[in-house]
């Protein structure tokens, strides 16, 4: 080799790097990271949060939430990173999941604030919008926009919440059903497509 220093991805000093760029609670600026990519580590988030290191879940909620600060997207690949290092992670759908929500006012005028399992709040609006795919069988997956082009799947009882909440509106000539926040309207179905 040329001399140079390759560093092997390692869970301690990603949590250690983590802790230290920790600063008065809030998130560290990952955006302004751009260090060398170091390889991938056996990490994993699956689609109900659980995050999973070489195989075993992470059972403690403060590493999750540590590991959730350092957690970039890029060309649609997770990465965790810190100030010297970027190593890859599988994630299986969202790499959050939206575990509950709060409603303040009615209509249009309504404000959903979604917590995520690792503590986000985040309220949803042009910024941050909520979005239903549907697969081959009808059945939904609900996302809402948490940071830096991540998403979280909202949970089935929040989803169901949130659709308790929905209304008729009338958009680009079409009648579909959805919920108001944030002063925009975010589609679930089509009206005509609801089975009362």
């Amino acid at each position: 080799m040329s001399g140079q220093n390759i560093v092997t991805p390692d869970a301690e000093s990603l949590l250690a790097s983590a802790k230290a760029a920790q600063k008065d609670g809030k998130l560290p600026p990952v955006h302004l990271w751009d260090p060398p990519f170091c390889g991938d580590l056996d990490m994993e988030i699956r689609r109900d949060g659980t995050w999973f290191y070489n195989g075993t879940p992470i059972g403690r909620a403060p590493l999750v939430r540590l590991f959730s600060s350092i957690l970039k997207l890029e060309d649609g690949k997770y990465f965790l990173v810190t100030p010297v290092e970027k190593v890859g992670i599988r994630v299986e759908d969202a790499p959050f999941v939206a575990v509950d929500f709060e409603v303040a006012g009615t209509g249009a005028a309504q404000v959903v604030t979604f917590t995520t399992h690792v503590g986000d709040t985040v309220i949803a609006g042009p910024e941050n919008p909520i979005r239903v795919v549907r697969d081959d069988t009808g059945e939904p997956s609900p996302y809402v926009m948490v940071r830096a082009g991540m998403e979280a799947l909202i949970d089935r009882k929040s989803f169901y919440r949130l659709v308790d909440l929905g209304e008729a509106h009338l958009e680009d000539g079409t009648d579909w059903f959805g919920v108001w926040s944030g002063g925009s309207f975010f589609r679930i179905i089509p009206v005509a497509e609801l089975e009362l």
